[in-house]
């Protein structure tokens, strides 16, 4: 809540007694707090990760899962077929297709010393999480 004193703007939240529970922005939450908004953010290869269908998805992470960065790299040409992602309107096509080629090198090449296998397995994770929320938000047909 804003609240104007003398010209200058502060700034209070309430929080909740619950802090791992779920609220809606803006509803009341347990305990008489009021949650806004919580938004994680994103380093720019993670941010690169592209929405893609969900069947897509869980093909690439499979590949991910067995070959490190395969799946990471496919996903980077789908980014050209017209896959949805956050830094597209910022940097453009071009630069988040890098991205993800970059992050598939980087799996590729530390798969030896297994960061790169585990680095590849929750890319491909997080690559389902975002296809299993776009397909939550489409309009579905009846």
């Amino acid at each position: 809540m804003a609240l104007k004193d003398g010209g200058k703007e502060q700034w209070r939240v309430k929080t909740g007694d619950h802090l791992g529970a779920k609220a809606v922005a803006g509803a009341p939450a347990a305990g008489g707090g009021v949650v806004v908004e919580v938004r994680e953010k994103k380093g720019p290869l993670r941010a690169a990760i592209p929405t893609m269908p969900f069947p897509l998805a869980v093909i690439c992470l499979f590949l991910n899962t067995f070959i490190p960065g395969l799946g990471t790299f496919i996903s980077a040409f789908a980014v050209l077929c017209g896959a949805r992602n956050e830094l597209i309107s910022e940097r453009g096509v071009c630069c988040v297709f890098w991205l993800n080629v970059a992050a598939a090198l980087i799996q590729i090449l530390t798969a030896v010393v297994m960061v790169g296998w585990i680095m590849s397995i929750f890319w491909g994770m997080d690559m389902v999480i975002l296809a299993s929320c776009r397909d939550q938000s489409l309009p579905q047909d009846v």
